[in-house]
Parts: structure tokens; sequence; C-alpha cells
């Protein structure tokens, strides 16, 4: 395969990672507190190619092959998205930097989804029912007799939950040093990449009760991109098509002439 095809296969694949990307933040721009993805390319040196010895080389598509492959990276962008006012006290969205801890059965993971609720043993969770952590733990609301049997749930914008006036916990709530080392692993849940990925203490967050944050996916500038990714995949292929139809012209000549 020639260098010209390998370049534009390379371009093309890239599209191709791009447009999954745009895809899956669509299908997620109603997901609560889901925070959208893009796609990121490493622009390759001129030293990096080929030298002029070797482009014309009969090796270029062995030796020299992965030098014209992209490197191409995925990042999360952790803006914060709209709020909105649900009027639900379980419901709760962060303001400013920040993540909930959740008990899952791999571990802490966090998260700014925040459309909570109580399981049957009165225990605040995620809508997976997976419990959201405090301080001290689980957060329990009521006690094991009388189950969801509570007149007044709030929290405040430090996090402090109480019940029916009386405090039962604080939410547990965490930063981690930018740029975040997270990994998505599904439901708008984080995981830290790795076990040096530490813990920091929030600063300047704000707990708001009643609130969900929306995704941070601006729909329409999404479908224009990926209007725009549709067009250089196309432009891509009509390159390797284009290529391959010269190459092929080239060899059938070389044919004739011997």
């Amino acid at each position: 395969m020639s260098g010209e095809i390998y370049m534009a296969a390379a371009g093309a694949l890239a599209y191709e990672k791009r447009l999954q990307i745009i895809s899956n933040n669509l299908a997620n721009s109603n997901t609560v507190g889901y925070k959208q993805d893009h796609g990121q390319f490493r622009i390759l040196n001129l030293s990096e190619l080929p030298d002029e010895s070797t482009q014309n080389s009969a090796d270029v598509s062995t030796s020299q092959a992965d030098l014209f492959w992209n490197q191409f990276n995925v990042y999360t962008d952790h803006t914060s998205g709209s709020l909105k006012n649900t009027g639900n006290d379980l419901d709760l969205a962060l303001v400013g930097k920040g993540f909930f801890c959740v008990q899952t059965p791999d571990g802490i993971h966090y998260t700014r989804k925040g459309d909570f609720t109580l399981n049957e043993n009165g225990v605040l969770v995620t809508r997976n029912g997976w419990p959201v952590m405090g301080e001290s733990g689980e957060i329990s609301v009521d006690s094991e007799e009388n189950p969801n049997q509570y007149k007044k749930f709030s929290v405040d914008e430090q996090g402090n939950v109480t019940v029916d006036g009386d405090e039962v916990d604080s939410l547990r709530l965490v930063d981690f040093p930018q740029p975040y080392k997270l990994t998505k692993v599904g439901e708008a849940l984080f995981k830290a990449t790795d076990s040096g990925t530490s813990e920091i203490q929030t600063e300047d967050v704000r707990v708001s009760q009643g609130f969900i944050e929306l995704s941070n996916v601006d729909a329409v500038k999404m479908m224009t991109e990926m209007i725009e990714v549709l067009r250089g995949y196309e432009s891509y292929q009509k390159i390797i098509r284009s290529v391959d139809e010269v190459n092929s012209r080239a060899i059938n000549e070389i044919g004739k002439m011997t």
C-alpha cells in the first residue's frame, strides 16, 4: 500500500473515531450529570516523517508505515452543565468543582449526577441503588423501623444533611488535581485512573438542593460537528479511491509496455 493511501486511511480512521464520540455525546445529551468527550489528534513533526531517501522506497509500506498513523486520544470535558430546578428534595447539584462519592461493587466512584432517591431501608442512593457516601458512611435518612417516614429532608450549601431538624451526616464531597485523571465507567460515574490519583478537599463548592446538573453537551454544536466529520470522512474516501485508480492505471500502462 502506498504512503498516500496510508495517510488518507489514517485521517479517515481518526474521523471515524470522532464520529463515534459525537454520536455518544448526542445519545447522552439528556443524561443528568453527563460530561462530553472530545477527540484529540497528535500532530506529527516533520522530523518524524520518512526522509527523502525512504519516501519512494519499496520498504515504506512496512518499515515506515507507523509514521503515517495519527495518534488519537480522547479526553473528557468536565465543565459544568446548566442547573434545572426540579423541586425534588432528593435532587442535588454541585456548584463549583467537585464530585459526590458513591459506593459501588467496584469501590468508590465519583459523579456529578445528583438525581438521588431512597431505597427500601431509607438510605440515600443513586438510581442504580448504590449508596451515596457521607463523611460517616452511608447516609440513612430515617430509622430502620420506619423507613422513608420523615417530614423534612434538607441539605444546606455545605452538604450537611438534616432530617426533621436533626443533622444526620454531611455529604462526602471530593475533588482531584487538574487535569483530572479519571476514567468513565458508565452511568455518569468516574473512577480514579490509577492508585496514585488521590482525593483532595473541595474548595468553593456549594450544594443546591432541588436542582440537578444537566449534561454539558450542546446538541446543536454536536450536530454541526457531525456534519463536518461526515464530509471530512467522505473526502478521505475520495482520496483513497483516486490514489487507487492512479495506481491501477500505472500498473496497466507498465504491463502494456513490457
